[in-house]
């Protein structure tokens, strides 16, 4: 398998998005969420974690085999956005949410990635129904120039859930995420690297945001704040 196999691609990133969360602490205590990412030069076609729970990965540790989309282990698996499962076996948990993640890539065709967390103070966002203001630069810096809103709560994995997630989407076009009412967060990314990086920001903002409101809430951004793109764009790693 060289450096430039498509699935390889996939885990590192994906690898790499995990790592990130855990690294800045951004994760519940349980460890629950789940990824997924494209597959380089195969659009249709989503790696997603496969276990319950997310955990730190060895940056190294691909366990990828061979032929054509590669043959995954049980730490991952390919999806198509059709929901076919094409290879490897996702838990019942993963089973459950994978229409949620097939339903923000056919709303938002842009994206690359997607993460689910349940981030300890960007949940208490969403089980009090509250849009986390973007009055916190570091949203700026990765692309999240507007307020998070809120999707209405419904049972997850269900028609209904996905139908709320697409029009939270749809009718905020210009966020990359959204907070799950009486949930967790939904952030998409233009890779996992970015995603992970915004789910940081986000609890970093809803951590302050809390912390600020007893001094009178965070303070709005200047009027041409608006005339200002902030947004870092990092290259991505080729290997």
């Amino acid at each position: 398998m060289t450096q430039h196999d498509p699935v390889q691609k996939a885990r590192a990133d994906l690898t790499a998005g995990i790592n990130k969360l855990f690294a800045a602490s951004a994760m519940s205590a349980s460890g629950h969420g789940n990824i997924s990412v494209r597959i380089p030069g195969h659009d249709d076609r989503l790696l997603v974690n496969a276990g319950e729970l997310l955990r730190p990965w060895p940056a190294d540790d691909l366990r990828v085999a061979a032929p054509a989309l590669r043959t995954v282990n049980d730490h991952v698996v390919v999806v198509g956005l059709d929901g076919t499962v094409h290879e490897g076996t996702p838990s019942p948990s993963v089973a459950a949410i994978l229409k949620m993640h097939i339903g923000v890539y056919q709303a938002r065709p842009d994206v690359n990635a997607v993460i689910h967390t349940h981030s300890p103070y960007a949940t208490s966002y969403a089980l009090a129904g509250v849009s986390l203001p973007a009055r916190y630069e570091a949203l700026l810096v990765h692309g999240q120039p507007v307020d998070i809103p809120v999707a209405p709560w419904a049972p997850r994995g269900t028609e209904e859930a996905v139908r709320s997630i697409a029009e939270t989407f749809a009718a905020h076009p210009r966020t990359y995420a959204i907070l799950l009412g009486n949930h967790g967060l939904l952030v998409a990314g233009d890779s996992a690297r970015h995603a992970a990086s915004l789910v940081v920001a986000i609890e970093e903002a809803a951590v302050s945001s809390i912390g600020a409101e007893p001094l009178g809430g965070p303070a709005p951004f200047p009027d041409h704040v608006h005339d200002l793109d902030l947004r870092l764009r990092f290259e991505e790693p080729t290997a």
